[in-house]
């Protein structure tokens, strides 16, 4: 059963000035995504697509920040590329108050813009 549904769009352009500034880039982003980043040919749509899916798992959560920061929700890729929400302790606990065990994400770019979609679901 779905227990929460977030999404958020992100502006690419916006991002690429914004990532300029390593200060953000250290807030926003695990050490494992400022590497992602780094390698990545188009570095501001791939911030874009990581800050739009922390931004969309506290909307599902319907809670926004408040308990987490953007360090807490980690997104990491498999082996095909496919991104996921790698959970700790912290985003865990804030699952289960949502009566989550896990999140599902998917990211999208395209228009100058990146989406992300995260839903919540029970332990099936």
């Amino acid at each position: 059963m779905i227990r929460g549904l977030g999404c958020d769009v992100c502006d690419i352009a916006r991002m690429q000035k914004i990532i300029e500034n390593p200060r953000f880039l250290e807030r926003y982003f695990t050490a494992y995504e400022r590497g992602y980043i780094a390698a990545r040919a188009q570095r501001a749509q791939t911030a874009a697509g990581l800050f739009a899916a922390k931004e969309a798992f506290v909307k599902a959560l319907g809670t926004g920040f408040i308990g987490l920061n953007a360090g807490d929700i980690a997104i990491r890729h498999d082996e095909n590329g496919a991104p996921y929400y790698d959970l700790n302790d912290k985003t865990r606990a804030a699952l289960a108050v949502r009566g989550a065990a896990r999140a599902l994400l998917s990211v999208s770019h395209d228009g100058g813009v990146a989406l992300a979609v995260a839903i919540l679901e029970e332990e099936p």
